[in-house]
């Protein structure tokens, strides 16, 4: 197992592989590399040992559901009906499934369940009120073994909380700065003509851009590799990638808007959004203040706005759980598309608060960048012809 979250899937790997064997919940949010992750370990263990289950793009109705694993599953199913007439009918024949089948030689099954938390969408149909209870019991209960998967922090945390030992939460980790260069690595050749203490840097500039979130380090390395000649610019490649339609533009948009639709109250949330997007953390008194309505209701939009990982409250204070997405609200939820200089101003400012400064800051390129002398000095940027 080799990359920058290696130790973090082998943490996973040992839970499944304990005797009796425990149930990891990998809890990671959007560009955490959840998904990846769990593909890695359905190659790791074997194709016809292990299936990988994409519940969000497959959860329709129980039956149809329950069609779509078995149909696609490498395991034998010895069951006498197929064709179940109801959805509770179908559900049960689904945890059936799960607890019965088995891999070649009579071996237990391995099941990987990614974003478990959408077998709640069965929750409207008749006789399943209960549904995550059910499979979490059902499964805490088997004797095969599970991997599961979710980007909601909060409700995993709820919906596990009076489940089995068995379970074990396990969230993604953010990558470190040396995890960074690992990364970006490719980008620059190995840092064969980059001195040790700009590669350095580097990482730790990339890190506190991205909150350590494996995609956005993955994404923005593949833009600076096609600007090599302006050096290592992460800033402009970051502009570049936010601006209206780039690739973090596309991504922190369509993240925006799942969580949001999973969420209650969705333009009063968007609204709250706006305004941490430009001061943050505020209380809930500012920010009632500002939204001009009761505490009382603002409490509830803050608590719906937590339930699907926005916002994150620390010692009775709110911000944004992942802060280039507040830079792209600030940027992007407004009447009119920003402008090139509009973007570029932005994400020099972001920079600015997050990026480490020192007195040897590395002579770094950041090419297309105006900005005034004040900041190029806190930058050290020198430019380049």
């Amino acid at each position: 197992m080799n990359g920058p979250l290696a130790g973090f899937e082998r943490r996973v790997a040992s839970a499944l592989d304990a005797a009796p064997s425990r149930i990891p919940v990998v809890i990671g949010g959007c560009g955490t590399g959840r998904t990846q992750l769990a593909e890695r370990l359905r190659d790791r263990i074997g194709r016809g040992l292990a299936q990988y289950v994409d519940i969000e793009h497959a959860a329709t109705t129980p039956e149809r559901f329950l069609q779509a694993v078995t149909s696609t599953s490498p395991f034998a199913w010895h069951t006498d009906n197929r064709t179940p007439s109801t959805p509770r009918a179908a559900f049960d024949a689904l945890l059936g499934f799960l607890d019965s089948a088995r891999a070649p030689g009579g071996e237990p099954a391995t099941f990987i369940l990614d974003e478990v938390l959408e077998i709640r969408t069965f929750e409207s149909f008749p006789g399943l009120r209960h549904v995550m209870h059910d499979l979490t019991d059902a499964l805490a209960k088997s004797s095969n073994r599970f991997v599961l998967t979710t980007r909601y922090a909060q409700r995993a945390f709820r919906a596990l909380r009076d489940a089995s030992p068995r379970y074990e939460l396990l969230p993604v980790p953010a990558l470190t700065p040396a995890d960074v260069c690992d990364v970006l690595a490719p980008t620059f050749n190995n840092y064969e003509q980059m001195p040790s203490d700009d590669r350095d840097y580097l990482g730790r500039a990339v890190q506190a851009l991205t909150d350590g979130r494996v995609s956005y380090v993955a994404e923005l390395g593949r833009a600076m590799g096609t600007t090599r000649g302006h050096g290592a610019d992460p800033i402009s490649a970051l502009a570049e990638l936010l601006s209206p339609d780039g690739t973090l533009d596309r991504w922190c948009r369509f993240r925006y808007e799942l969580r949001l639709h999973r969420a209650r109250g969705y333009g009063a949330l968007k609204a709250i959004l706006d305004i941490l997007s430009h001061e943050e953390p505020l209380t809930l008194t500012e920010i009632s203040q500002r939204l001009h309505r009761t505490p009382g209701s603002t409490k509830d939009y803050l608590s719906w706005l937590e339930d699907v990982d926005l916002v994150t409250s620390r010692q009775k204070r709110y911000s944004f759980t992942d802060p280039l997405l507040r830079l792209w609200v600030a940027m992007h939820c407004r009447p009119n598309r920003p402008s090139e200089e509009e973007v570029v101003r932005d994400v020099q400012r972001y920079a600015l608060a997050r990026v480490p400064q020192t007195d040897a800051t590395p002579a770094l390129a950041y090419a297309g960048l105006p900005a005034t002398a004040d900041e190029r000095k806190s930058w050290g940027i020198i430019e380049i012809d």
